[in-house]
């Protein structure tokens, strides 16, 4: 009697960049793929901070994984969270139930990372899924609000001072935005204070910001961040964030900025699944909480276990880690599916490289910075060429269309539409510009 050949199973845990590629890229390779996410929908990150800026509405960067995969006959997406691996019996632990796998991608990416300082998250939310990007434009937009009643002429200064820790790209971007909130968007919705008399600082603990960018192009940043009414602090150093005020160490000494609204952009955590597979197989993890892999990114001694995106510390290219960016999280999907692909094949599997096509940055409304590698240029041009790229990545034409008409009703008219000032009563209680 015929014996009928086990179909191989291929489980991946996040729907992120990487998870999501990974699972698209598997769909005519003859295996199930099971893909596994705690939030039901694909969220594009980097536009996250048009969210928490009132410029976009979280359902125009995000789209449903069930949506996505649906034409996928190969793929199941399951709603639960994974809170450990098995990898003697090859079984994903989930928080009801568990799940066999012959191969396992881990893509569950990264949180912020407070170096050390957890007590400063509740003054100073980061910006990684969409309630946070929505309570910080709470904070944003409440600050305004609050500064419009307020009776003390000294308050103002505090509830209208917003730091942003952090000068990389998600820093300026964020800087940048908050600019255009208090010169433009909110120019004349207010009776008692003026919106454009707002102070945002953008501290950043190295010389300058966007660290990872030539010199020129982040010179170039600071110039168009200095135009929107932001103040750059370079060589800053954050040694204490409270509900009013943030202290930074800068080369003349300890510096106490009074404030109400801070927004965290210095630095990310690996999820903790990368320790839970480190102490399950012994793989070794950087400072960051990152797995470092083998250059096919597999674990070592477990060529069934995959790590990519922002949970991989991958070095075997340049000897120092890949950076945790979406370009090669979604590289790095696409590749692993190639080397299963080639497995179920007997072939040899291909060599991982990862192929840098530059780095931009917003600043603002027509204003941007790009690194293209030896093509490098700032403004109108760099602009036009981040909402080009960003567009196109985004997954559903249906989230294309509505942010390009969103992005061209801002150009034309500056009117940030969703403004919404949204919480529960907890987050009201805990709302830093209450005083």
């Amino acid at each position: 009697m015929a014996t009928v050949a086990k179909t191989h199973r291929v489980v991946v845990v996040g729907g992120g960049f990487g998870g999501l590629h990974a699972t698209q890229c598997l769909k005519h390779v003859p295996v199930t793929v099971t893909l596994i996410d705690r939030r039901n929908f694909h969220l594009f990150q980097p536009l996250l901070y048009q969210v928490a800026t009132g410029w976009l509405s979280p359902a125009n960067i995000a789209a449903t994984l069930r949506a996505i995969l649906k034409r996928h006959k190969n793929t199941h997406v399951l709603l639960a969270e994974a809170v450990g691996i098995d990898v003697d019996n090859r079984r994903v632990l989930l928080d009801s139930g568990s799940l066999t796998y012959d191969t396992l991608i881990v893509a569950t990416g990264s949180r912020h990372h407070y170096f050390g300082n957890h007590h400063w998250e509740p003054f100073a939310p980061g910006l990684k899924t969409v309630e946070d990007a929505t309570e910080i434009r709470r904070r944003i937009f409440s600050a305004f609000e609050a500064a419009e009643r307020e009776i003390d002429t000294e308050q103002p200064s505090a509830l209208l001072t917003f730091v942003i820790v952090g000068g990389g790209p998600t820093g300026v971007e964020l800087a940048g935005a908050l600019g255009e909130i208090a010169n433009d968007t909110l120019k004349h919705d207010f009776r008692n204070i003026d919106p454009s008399k707002a102070r945002i600082l953008l501290i950043e603990a190295t010389d300058r910001i966007l660290p990872s960018y030539p010199p020129e192009l982040a010179y170039q940043a600071e110039i168009a961040l200095n135009k929107l009414g932001v103040e750059v602090l370079s060589q800053a150093l954050v040694t204490d964030i409270n509900p009013r005020a943030v202290t930074v160490k800068r080369p003349h000494g300890l510096e106490t900025i009074p404030c109400r609204t801070v927004i965290w952009a210095a630095g990310v955590q690996a999820s903790f699944l990368g320790k839970l597979l480190a102490q399950a197989t012994g793989a070794k993890l950087d400072r960051s909480g990152r797995v470092l892999v083998e250059p096919d990114l597999s674990l070592p001694g477990h060529p069934e276990i995959f790590v990519i995106g922002d949970l991989a510390n991958y070095v075997h290219q340049t000897g120092t880690p890949l950076p945790g960016i979406a370009p090669v999280a979604i590289q790095q999907g696409q590749y692993v599916a190639k080397v299963i692909q080639s497995r179920v094949a007997g072939a040899p599997p291909p060599s991982f490289r990862y192929r840098d096509r530059g780095n931009m940055a917003i600043i603002g409304r027509a204003s941007a910075v790009a690194d293209l590698g030896k093509l490098q240029f700032s403004g109108f041009l760099a602009w036009l060429a981040w909402l080009f790229v960003h567009l196109m990545h985004l997954v559903e034409f249906e989230n294309k269309v509505l942010v390009l008409i969103q992005w061209g009703w801002y150009y034309f008219r500056r009117n940030r539409a969703a403004r919404l000032i949204t919480s529960s009563d907890s987050a009201k209680r805990n709302d830093c510009p209450q005083s």
